[in-house]
C-alpha cells in the first residue's frame, strides 16, 4: 500500500510577491527496493538536468587551463555541468576570469608549482579526471623542454595514477619524433623530440592515458595566425620562408574543436589508451596559407608589394631571431625564436590506421569559415566597411586532396 512521505527539504519559489515556502510530497512505495548508492560522497552524486548549473559526475583537473587551449577546454567542461579544479602558477588574477565557465561552487582554484607533488597531489586528490595541456614553446632558464614536457608529464600521470584518477588526458604534438629532421637549427627541433619522450613518459606511468596529438591550432589569441600577422616575422614588405613555403604541407586544427575532443573522449568509455591525431579537415602547402592570410589582411595590395622569398639565402633573419632572443628571453617579440622558426617548416604527417577527431564525434571547423573572422582586427584600412564591397574578397586557400 502506497504512503506519503514528506520530503525532507522545503522548496522555497520566488514569487512577484515575495518567497512562498512549497512542501513537496511524492509516493513510495513499501515495496521498493533501496537504491544502492557507489559513494555516500554527496558532491560525486550526478544533479540536474544538464548545463552549468548541473552536476554530471566529472571532477576534472585541468593542468596549463590559463593557456591558449586550456581556456576552451575549460569552457566546454563547465558548459555541460562538470566541476573543474584549476591550478595555477602564476598571479592569479590569470585564472581568476575562469571563474565563469561554471557556476557557483564549480569551478575550485589552487595554487601549484610542477616540481612540487605536495600540491600536485592536492590539486588531483578528489577528481576523477585530470587533463595535461602544460607547454612550453620556447625554453627558459627556468624551464627546458624536458622538464616540462618529459618529466612534468611523468610527475602528473604518476601522481594521478596513485590518486586513483580514471582517466589521464595528455596533449602532445603531432610529428613528434626521436629525430627530427633539422631546417633553420643544426639539431633540428628539441620540441618535436621531448614531445616524442613526452609521450613515452606518461605511457609508462599511466597506461591507460588518452593522448592528443594536434597540428598547429589557431584561434583566439593563437601562435599560429598572429604569428605570420605580425610585423616583426616580416622583413619590411616580404615574408622568408624556407624554399618559399613551397615543400611544406601544413593541416591546422581549430581550437574549439580539438577542446571538443578532449570533452568527447572523457565521455567515451572506449577512448582509455588511445592516441588521437589533432589535425583539420584539409591540407595546405604553408605558400598558400601565409598568401592567404595577407590578402585577408590587406597587405598583399601593391601599395604593400608583399612577396615571399627563400629564407636559406637571408642571414639577416637568423640574426634577427637570435637578437630576438637575447633581448626578450622570456616571451619573444612576435614568437619570433628559432625553435619556432625550426618547428614552422616541418610537414605534418597523419598516419594511416591512428584515429582522428572525426572518430570522437567532432564536426571540423574549415579554415575558409572561421580564419577571416580571426584576422580582421589585423587587416590594414579598417576605416573602410567591408560590407560595402570596396575591396574584392579574397579567394578561398586551395587545398591538398
Amino acid at each position: 500500500m502506497a504512503s506519503l512521505i514528506l520530503v525532507n527539504g522545503v522548496q522555497l519559489a520566488k514569487q512577484q510577491t515575495g518567497l512562498l515556502g512549497v512542501v513537496c510530497i511524492r509516493a513510495n512505495y513499501s515495496t521498493d527496493a533501496p537504491r544502492k548508492l557507489k559513494t555516500t560522497n554527496l558532491a560525486a552524486i550526478k544533479r540536474g538536468t544538464g548545463g552549468r548549473s548541473s552536476f554530471n559526475g566529472v571532477v576534472a583537473t585541468v593542468f596549463g587551463s590559463t593557456g591558449f587551449l586550456g581556456r576552451y577546454v575549460c569552457n566546454k567542461l563547465g558548459k555541460i555541468g562538470s566541476q573543474v579544479i584549476i591550478p595555477y602558477r602564476a598571479d592569479h588574477y590569470e585564472a581568476l576570469r575562469l571563474k565563469l565557465v561554471g557556476d557557483l561552487g564549480q569551478v575550485l582554484f589552487h595554487p601549484y608549482d610542477l616540481r612540487d607533488e605536495d600540491a600536485i597531489r592536492k590539486a588531483v586528490k578528489y577528481s576523477n579526471v585530470v587533463i595535461n595541456l602544460v607547454g612550453r614553446d620556447w625554453e627558459t632558464k627556468n624551464f627546458s623542454f624536458k622538464d616540462v614536457h618529459v618529466e612534468g608529464a611523468r610527475r602528473l600521470a604518476r601522481i594521478a595514477r596513485e590518486a586513483g584518477v580514471e582517466k589521464f588526458v595528455h596533449v602532445s604534438s603531432l610529428n613528434a619524433t626521436p629525430t627530427p629532421q633539422p631546417f633553420f637549427t643544426k639539431e633540428g627541433s628539441k620540441f618535436l623530440q621531448s614531445k616524442y619522450y613526452g609521450e613515452l613518459a606518461v605511457r609508462e606511468e599511466f597506461p591507460d592515458a588518452i593522448v592528443f596529438r594536434p597540428a598547429d591550432i589557431y584561434g583566439q589569441e593563437d601562435r599560429f595566425l598572429r604569428y605570420y600577422a605580425h610585423i616583426w616575422r616580416r622583413q619590411f614588405r616580404a615574408m622568408p620562408l624556407w624554399y618559399k613555403g613551397e615543400r611544406t604541407i601544413k593541416q591546422p586544427v581549430y581550437c574549439s574543436d580539438l577542446a571538443q575532443g578532449i570533452v568527447n573522449a572523457i565521455k567515451d568509455s572506449d577512448s582509455q589508451g588511445q592516441t588521437y591525431q589533432a589535425v583539420g579537415p584539409r591540407r595546405y602547402k604553408l605558400s598558400v596559407l601565409v598568401d592567404w592570410f595577407h590578402q585577408i589582411m590587406r597587405k598583399d595590395e601593391k601599395w604593400w608589394g608583399y612577396f615571399r622569398y627563400d629564407l636559406r639565402y637571408d642571414p639577416t633573419f637568423r640574426i634577427k631571431a637570435l637578437l630576438t632572443e637575447t633581448i626578450s628571453p622570456s616571451f619573444p617579440i612576435g614568437d619570433v625564436h628559432t625553435e619556432r622558426i625550426e618547428r614552422e617548416y616541418v610537414s605534418d604527417e597523419v598516419e594511416k590506421g591512428v584515429p582522428t577527431l572525426e572518430d570522437l564525434g567532432v564536426n571540423l571547423t574549415y579554415m575558409e569559415d572561421q580564419v577571416p573572422w580571426e584576422l580582421r582586427p589585423f587587416r590594414a584600412a579598417q576605416y573602410y566597411d567591408a560590407e560595402l564591397d570596396e575591396f574584392e574578397k579574397p579567394t578561398p586557400p586551395q587545398f591538398i586532396q
